[in-house]
């Protein structure tokens, strides 16, 4: 099937023939979405390099997600080439993102049992002094000038609330911010040996400490309603439902699921805000609209840009047939910009109705923390533009991250008007 849309300008059609996820350029990383809007009008199933099928259309997108019978989560077969018998091989492989049932549902359970509303709802009084102490640090930097928004308050926020839901000591969370950002960077379409090797470490090291965290907690466990770690070994030591190995791989999972994506979250709203001065004066004016602006970040600048399939039986998308075997990549951040679903989707619109964004995905996949994470979310915004209302990008020292699957800044230099 053709899908040249004879509306679509020269440029759009020219980004949509030259885009390859295997050879992005740094306007790509800078801003995907004109690459997005072009590849959904002339290209949806967008052929790579390497065989694999990019696909940009919401319905297309959410119907795959719904379909665990033809498409698989499995990464085994994709990641032994990418990574070889490695401890990146090993993590990816195990935790909870990458499976099928049966893995895939019995270990769901135990994490969903452990982010139970319980427990999330114990965490709120801790999330509030972390982020209102968070913000005194945040104002005392900034009284002479800029404050990096990331480092000193996004990416705090959830490995706080990891750290806590593990029982890490404060004193020994130095390490978790690099140790995920070095695992999840390795899940990029293009890879550096550098960057295979700093994973590996740290997996190996993250591994090696989970190994002496857990001998710590089995002879002092904790409150198995509120501590994920005592809960998380229990099950593994009373019943079968988790391995010593799956238990501490998804232990880095839990760090690594909530560490990026809320981070970014966090600060892809803060930018936001500030680049849309009327919505940010709209929430500051109507505060209850907090929830709805958290979902309208989620769809606008999607923490996580990019999901994955293999087909495990023949299939079509609008007409055209693939075989078994096919991988296709799922791009969140097109969906969620796509026309047919959201009414002036390059707009950001804090009171959207409906907003059935995938930013966390769809279906039995669905992020098993995005209640934790919605949370993280609109406690940490609403706090920082209520204590800084005024604040101002210094727009020439913000640094988006640089990757495709994970959309979010590395800086985020703001100075801080009251």
């Amino acid at each position: 099937m053709n899908y040249l849309n004879l509306s679509v300008s020269p440029h759009a059609i020219a980004l949509a023939q030259g885009f390859d996820l295997f050879n992005l350029n740094e306007a790509f990383y800078q801003n995907p979405f004109p690459t997005y809007h072009a590849l959904r009008s002339t290209d949806p199933q967008k052929r790579m390099s390497d065989g694999s099928l990019f696909i940009t259309r919401y319905d297309d997108v959410r119907a795959i997600y719904a379909d665990t019978q033809r498409f698989s989560s499995d990464k085994k077969i994709d990641f032994l080439p990418k990574f070889g018998a490695s401890p990146l091989f090993e993590h990816h492989t195990s935790s909870l993102v990458f499976n099928d049932p049966p893995l895939h549902t019995r270990v769901r359970k135990v994490l969903v049992e452990a982010l139970s509303p319980r427990v999330i709802d114990a965490m709120l009084p801790g999330l509030e002094r972390t982020v209102q102490g968070l913000l005194d640090t945040v104002e005392a930097r900034g009284c002479d000038g800029t404050v990096d928004a990331i480092e000193h308050f996004a990416s705090a926020i959830p490995i706080e609330v990891i750290g806590n839901l593990l029982g890490v000591p404060s004193d020994e969370r130095g390490s978790l911010r690099e140790w995920s950002l070095a695992i999840l960077g390795a899940l990029e379409p293009q890879l550096t040996e550098a960057q295979v090797k700093k994973g590996n470490l740290a997996v190996q090291e993250f591994l090696a400490y989970l190994k002496t965290l857990v001998k710590r907690r089995r002879l002092a466990l904790g409150d198995p309603k509120l501590d994920v770690l005592t809960r998380l070994i229990m099950m593994s030591d009373s019943t079968e439902e988790l391995s010593e190995a799956e238990l501490l791989h998804n232990c880095i999972f839990l760090l690594n699921a909530g560490h990026e994506t809320t981070t970014n979250l966090i600060g892809n709203g803060l930018a936001c805000l500030a680049r849309f001065p009327s919505e940010r004066s709209k929430l500051i004016a109507q505060p209850e609209l907090i929830n709805l602006a958290v979902e309208e970040f989620l769809r606008f600048e999607s923490s996580n840009q990019l999901g994955n399939r293999r087909s495990v039986a023949a299939f079509d998308i609008a007409g055209i047939s693939h075989p078994v075997g096919t991988r296709l990549h799922l791009c969140i951040g097109a969906a969620n910009r796509d026309p047919s679903q959201f009414v002036e989707p390059d707009r950001l619109n804090i009171s959207r109705l409906p907003n059935r964004h995938l930013a966390f995905g769809f279906g039995a996949h669905v992020c098993a923390g995005l209640n934790l994470a919605r949370l993280e979310g609109r406690i940490a915004i609403a706090a920082w533009l209520k204590r800084f209302p005024q604040y101002e990008l210094v727009e020439s020292g913000a640094i988006m991250g640089g990757r495709a699957r994970f959309r979010g800044f590395s800086a985020l230099p703001v100075y801080l008007k009251k």
